[in-house]
């Protein structure tokens, strides 16, 4: 579970992947990255363990120069925490192609085994999401004598699709082509798309995995990805979209409503902070059916995602809602830590209980 951004623009998109990393800094705190794509059709990357602000000072931002660009944060949940793990990865052959990648594949060392059998591709890292990278080149090199044109593409993604097993939104770009964004067929984890024009009929592109990015850099929303569609924006601004999967169906996963995702985005149509709030109607309803003997004092909730919940179960019992827990703002989210040990160090620096109320 990590964030991804992708920008096609008509300006220098540093700031804005800049910006929008920050927004969806609580979907990983491990590593973060930005690559864009020059006037000299080079790659500039800069990436490293930690948070985005540490991590990208003037300088870096800078180099990154380019009006096409996507960036990454990281929550290691395949490989290791290494920086040499942190995205997006990029290949020099064919083309030269970057991606970054929000999910888990189920089959991972099946791929890596093949993509060195079949293809001498060799994967320099633990993370499944270079494999994936290099499943997607392993396809676009079969058209490597042709002109590469959107069928191409959407043709290559397809056949990664019939490949690859789990979780996936992936953002791509391919060097003098453009930027790539698809789902998987399953919709398991979130992708948007959206627009902002800049005037003079020219309009610029923008992924992420949560409408609240789109929102903070002022794009309009336009769409959830569907799950197994693709979408290929080409340098001059041209939109492609296909559907690149066999038999696609939508399922979301649950986490994002419940934890991952902020209460401000849409995810399939669906308010975060509805959904929650929803729950807690549920909840406060099956309390107050099921145990309803119980003698209930105040409903207290672990800050912060479930403060909506709670308020709800309050409004539906009647009850005080209450602060029992004062949160250390100054440490990151707890679940998204690399290790058991580390998650509850960091739980019992991060809440600490309020003896007024308890």
């Amino acid at each position: 579970m990590c964030g991804i951004v992708g920008i096609a623009g008509v300006m220098p998109v540093n700031q804005s992947i800049y910006d929008a990393l920050t927004v969806l800094q609580h979907r990983g705190q491990d590593a973060a990255g930005i690559i864009t794509i020059d006037a000299n059709n080079c790659f500039r990357l800069r990436k490293a363990n930690g948070l985005v602000n540490d991590i990208f000072e003037a300088r870096h931002m800078q180099r990154l120069q380019g009006n096409m660009g996507i960036g990454h944060v990281r929550y290691p949940t395949a490989g290791s925490s290494s920086a040499s793990e942190a995205q997006p990865f990029y290949v020099n052959s064919p083309y030269g192609i970057t991606l970054a990648h929000n999910g888990n594949l189920t089959n991972a060392h099946e791929l890596r085994k093949k993509l060195f059998e079949e293809k001498r591709r060799h994967i320099n890292t633990t993370s499944d999401s270079e494999i994936l990278l290099n499943i997607f080149a392993s396809e676009l090199d079969n058209f490597r004598h042709y002109p590469l044109e959107a069928d191409n593409i959407f043709a290559a993604i397809a056949a990664t699709n019939r490949q690859i097993r789990g979780a996936y939104a992936c953002v791509a770009m391919i060097i003098g082509h453009g930027m790539v964004a698809f789902r998987d067929p399953h919709g398991i984890r979130p992708l948007v798309l959206g627009k902002r024009d800049v005037g003079d009929g020219r309009t610029e592109y923008m992924v992420a995995s949560e409408s609240v990015a789109l929102d903070t850099l002022g794009f309009e929303f336009l769409r959830d990805v569907a799950p197994g569609e693709a979408i290929y924006i080409t340098e001059k601004g041209q939109l492609f979209t296909r559907q690149c999967a066999d038999n696609p169906v939508s399922n979301p996963c649950l986490f994002e409503y419940v934890y991952f995702a902020r209460p401000d985005s849409f995810i399939d149509k669906i308010s975060v902070y509805s959904a929650r709030v929803n729950m807690g109607t549920k909840l406060g309803e099956k309390i107050a059916r099921e145990w309803e003997d119980l003698d209930i004092d105040v409903v207290i909730p672990i800050p912060e995602t479930s403060c909506d919940i709670a308020l709800e179960i309050a409004r539906i019992l009647g009850k005080p809602y209450r602060q029992g827990f004062v949160k250390n703002r100054y440490v990151g989210r707890t679940f998204i830590m690399p290790g058991q040990q580390l998650r509850r160090k960091s739980v019992r620096r991060k809440l600490n209980a309020n003896r007024a109320e308890l």
